[in-house]
């Protein structure tokens, strides 16, 4: 992660929640007081975010904060397990326990889901892949999330690839227009990809020689006829509806790339505990 940008991030999360103090906070302790405390699994989790984010809350409100013993980023832990330990000023570690528990729950949580795909495919020479389907202003920590865990990025915004999707087909008139205009309009360095969900859209786009062909929502026996037709000629990414159910079976159609919008859309947000000692 750009630590430029994720400070930025951070700063903003936590004036939203500080606005003008933490009332509670400071009409309890007092500026000498001093504390330590743990985050703790609550249960099996891949850790991520424990040093590069939580830590960096914690010293961004007051850089005398210690974090001590993070765990490693993709590394999975058990129940009862010591994630982080920090010492400090009382009013500090209660002023960001919420937006730091709150970031690596969640990424936590994206970790963990994605781990589960890439376990399910891990035999086969596939790459399990996110979406732009992050949270906004999460996107970077999501999609850093989603790494390490063993997965892989699509593009991080609009900026970053030519993807033809089916509502620009549909207002331009034709994938082989579509294509042409992308070619007249971007660098020589931008990749084009199509997305299709006929095997006549997969055989137009050979015919236009685009880089990669994504086979939306396509039923298996489809999606193997699309691979073997393209041969090598494009990398091919399935998408759409994908599961930990349908994952293993999609990869063994012989597709190069699965894009999974539920990494990051639908991961649920692991249980980590702040525990004052």
């Amino acid at each position: 992660m750009d630590s430029y940008l994720l400070e930025t991030s951070l700063h903003t999360f936590l004036r939203e929640d500080l606005e003008h103090g933490d009332i509670t906070t400071d009409a309890i302790f007092g500026p000498d007081d001093q504390a330590r405390a743990r985050f703790i699994a609550r249960h099996p989790m891949v850790a991520v975010g424990m040093e590069e984010v939580a830590a960096k809350v914690f010293s961004l409100l007051d850089s005398r904060v210690q974090c001590l013993h993070p765990v490693p980023d993709g590394k999975l832990v058990d129940t009862g397990s010591v994630l982080l330990e920090f010492e400090g000023a009382t009013r500090t570690l209660l002023r960001g326990e919420r937006v730091a528990l709150n970031l690596v729950q969640r990424l936590c949580g994206i970790a963990t889901q994605a781990a589960r795909f890439v376990e399910r495919v891990a035999d086969l020479d596939v790459k399990i892949v996110d979406t732009r389907k992050t949270t906004p202003g999460l996107r970077m920590l999501e999609k850093y999330a989603v790494r390490a865990a063993g997965a892989y990025n699509h593009r991080y915004s609009l900026s970053d690839g030519v993807l033809i999707k089916d509502n620009h087909i549909a207002a331009c008139g034709s994938i082989t227009e579509a294509v042409q205009r992308a070619r007249r309009g971007v660098p020589h360095t931008i990749q084009i990809e199509v997305e299709t969900d006929t095997m006549e859209q997969v055989e137009e786009c050979l015919r236009c020689g685009v880089g990669v062909i994504m086979l939306d929502n396509m039923d298996l026996a489809t999606m193997r006829k699309a691979v073997q037709l393209i041969n090598g000629r494009a990398l091919v990414e399935a998408s759409g509806g994908v599961n930990l159910e349908t994952v293993r079976d999609i990869a063994e159609t012989g597709v190069n790339i699965i894009s999974v919008g539920g990494l990051t859309h639908s991961a649920p947000a692991c249980d980590i505990g702040m525990d004052w000692l």
